[in-house]
């Protein structure tokens, strides 16, 4: 199935990418960029991934102290 690019911008970038990397075709340059970006997605760690360590830290303090006031904390300072 041919590649159509009727985009002008779109198509350039394409050309910019055959020469930059040294595909032989816009096709294979579109493939080649295509193909990294899913690789860079896979790669990338998940949001639950992520904050697993933060909420981790957040477990380890504890318990809010219901008995804290705030505004006399933040007066004394």
């Amino acid at each position: 199935m041919p590649l159509y690019i009727r985009d002008d911008e779109v198509d350039e970038l394409a050309v910019t990418l055959m020469r930059v990397t040294g595909a032989k075709t816009k096709t294979e340059a579109v493939r080649q960029a295509l193909e990294a970006a899913l690789a860079r997605h896979h790669k990338q760690t998940s949001l639950s991934d992520r904050i697993r360590p933060l909420q981790a830290r957040a477990a380890a303090l504890g318990a809010v102290d219901p008995d804290f006031d705030m505004k006399a904390f933040t007066d004394e300072l």
